[in-house]
């Protein structure tokens, strides 16, 4: 399946569906990683970081769909998905080799996105996909997660 070929809207539409139909933010996060990590070729690893609400300027691993990693809490500031929690903007990497900052979650990885969830003002946490394809993540990629990073935000 290509980039053109994969239904955006109609994945936008079934997040929002999970959001209304889940028990708690927990359930619905992991089934929306379930769902990007299935209908989105390129997405190797979906996952939530979370901002820790005991321990300042640190994210905290959430749900996730893949294979586990090492990673389970990040410094803001530190790597792509610690860049995207102290700057609050998204990150798309399609070299990940290319960054002096990358953490790797494992050696397959190519590229990445890291989208902030941001309520009013404050961060709640950011969505991670990682793929092991080199140049996967497009502007479509983009629309798409900060759509559902915005949804998963009322959700808090």
């Amino acid at each position: 399946m290509t980039q053109k070929e994969i239904p955006w809207d109609e994945l936008l539409e079934k997040a929002k569906t999970i959001l209304r139909e889940a028990a708690d933010r927990e359930e619905a996060m992991q089934h929306i990683c379930a769902l990007l990590h299935r209908e989105v070729p390129h997405y190797d690893w979906v996952g939530f970081y979370m901002v820790d609400p005991l321990a300042e300027g640190q994210l905290m691993l959430g749900p996730y769909s893949g294979e586990p990693t090492e990673h389970v809490r990040i410094p803001f500031g530190t790597g792509i998905c610690g860049q995207a929690a102290e700057t609050r903007k998204t990150f798309l990497i399609n070299d990940v080799k290319a960054e002096s900052n990358y953490l790797a979650c494992s050696p397959d990885v190519e590229s990445e996105i890291v989208v902030p969830i941001i309520k009013g003002k404050e961060l709640i946490g950011e969505i991670d996909i990682d793929s092991d394809t080199k140049g996967a993540m497009s502007e479509n990629d983009q629309k798409l997660l900060e759509a559902i990073a915005g949804e998963v935000a009322e959700f808090f």
